[in-house]
């Protein structure tokens, strides 16, 4: 009788060295959930389960992380590979419905999505671009997009909302191939840094509440899906890594297009895995520059110059209200200090290109006025005052400001 229990549920727990965990799944705050392994105690697992029970409990030496899925082995010269084995039966047939879906998402980059779905699927360790679906339409199939794909990778793909990314504690997604956030918005410098950092790095800190860090090894792929097609990340003007597509609205809505889809996926798994990849791999992203630039790029990085533009004004209009004067003088320099006194990180150059191209002024080279506030030590107050000081500046003129915002 006990060994028909240990054998109906042996797969439920495991001893990982001296350590036993049982298969659980974690929910996430995008309402997604993942495979994860939680330490249980020896005693638990008895009162539970019964003393011969653990007998029957499947031991390793360590944990593994090890993706594939053309020759996946779960155990690994004694260790357990925690990369999640996919159940598709392969098989020849008929896929219209899904190639029509993907030509509709990928578009003129049709040849180039089936040969980045082929990579995943034959390279999963080779680094690829940070691909982003945006429209500020509605009904264009981008999120069923990420849910058609964790149809596809399953466990080993997690579905995000920007608290699970920016969360520090990140074994829940850590560990992925397919790394998606859905509705994305981090447009804050050090979300772009940490993205960009990640999407080309071999190792990864892997931390846990309540567990010190562990440094693994790191292969996850970057998908987002924003509506904002111009302000949902920071980007450079000399950006490579982002691949953004433009994803049109269906002519016609589709309510079952995920069941149509999810019914032809054993059929274009098997044709992804026999496929012949036609872009040779010229980048350490496999692709060039050159084959992922869009015009939904060029756009994303024009928003960005928009809203540092902005962001200027807003603080400049500070300024005139805190020192009551009607002209302010401020090197290149000055303004970069004032911006990251706001957050904002800049580069020295991109603030120059803003002033010549949106605020249309030059810089003088001479003595200038700059303004700052002292306190009085008597009585707390402040008063303003100025030093002089040389160089390259900009003069900003209350009036003209306001009339340009205005416009």
């Amino acid at each position: 009788m006990s060994t028909n229990k240990t054998a109906g549920k042996d797969n439920l727990y495991l001893r990982i060295g001296t350590d036993y965990y049982k298969k659980v799944q974690k929910p996430l705050y995008s309402g997604d959930t993942f495979n994860t392994l939680k330490k249980w105690s020896k005693g638990e697992i008895i009162t539970d389960e019964g003393k011969e029970y653990i007998d029957g409990i499947k031991k390793y030496d360590g944990f593994c992380n090890i993706p594939s899925h053309t020759d996946y082995k779960k155990e690994i010269n004694h260790f357990y590979n925690e990369y999640e084995q996919l159940d598709h039966q392969l098989q020849e047939g008929s896929f219209d419905k899904t190639e029509s879906y993907l030509k509709h998402i990928f578009g003129d980059h049709y040849l180039l999505g089936l040969d980045y779905l082929s990579i995943l699927w034959k390279h999963p360790t080779q680094i690829l671009p940070i691909l982003c679906l945006v429209s500020n339409e509605r009904n264009t199939g981008k999120t069923t997009f990420l849910k058609w794909l964790k149809l596809i990778f399953q466990g080993n793909m997690t579905i995000n909302k920007n608290e699970d990314f920016r969360s520090r504690f990140n074994s829940d997604w850590a560990s992925k191939l397919i790394i998606s956030v859905d509705e994305v918005l981090l447009d804050r410098k050090e979300d772009s840094e940490r993205l960009k950092n990640l999407s080309t790095a071999s190792s990864y800190k892997t931390e846990s509440k309540g567990v010190d860090k562990i440094e693994s090894h790191f292969f996850g792929k970057f998908i987002l899906c924003s509506n904002n097609e111009e302000n949902f990340i920071y980007v450079d003007d000399k950006e490579i890594r982002y691949w953004v597509l433009k994803v049109l609205t269906f002519k016609r809505e589709e309510p079952d297009l995920l069941e149509t889809l999810k019914i032809e996926i054993p059929f274009f798994v098997n044709f992804i895995n026999k496929r012949k990849i036609i872009s040779p791999k010229k980048t350490r992203m496999w692709f060039t520059k050159e084959q992922i630039n869009t015009e939904a790029l060029n756009k994303l990085i024009k928003g960005k110059k928009s809203n540092l533009s902005t962001e200027l004004k807003e603080i400049l209009k500070d300024e005139f209200v805190k020192f009551e004067v009607d002209e302010l003088k401020y090197s290149a320099g000055d303004l970069v200090q004032l911006l990251l006194k706001n957050n904002v990180r800049i580069r020295l150059s991109e603030v120059t290109e803003v002033l010549k191209n949106s605020f249309e002024l030059e810089s003088t080279n001479g003595s200038y006025s700059k303004y700052h506030l002292a306190i009085m030590p008597k009585d707390n107050t402040y008063i303003t005052e100025k030093t002089i000081l040389k160089g390259r500046y900009y003069t900003f003129i209350k009036s003209e400001l306001n009339s340009k915002e205005e416009c």
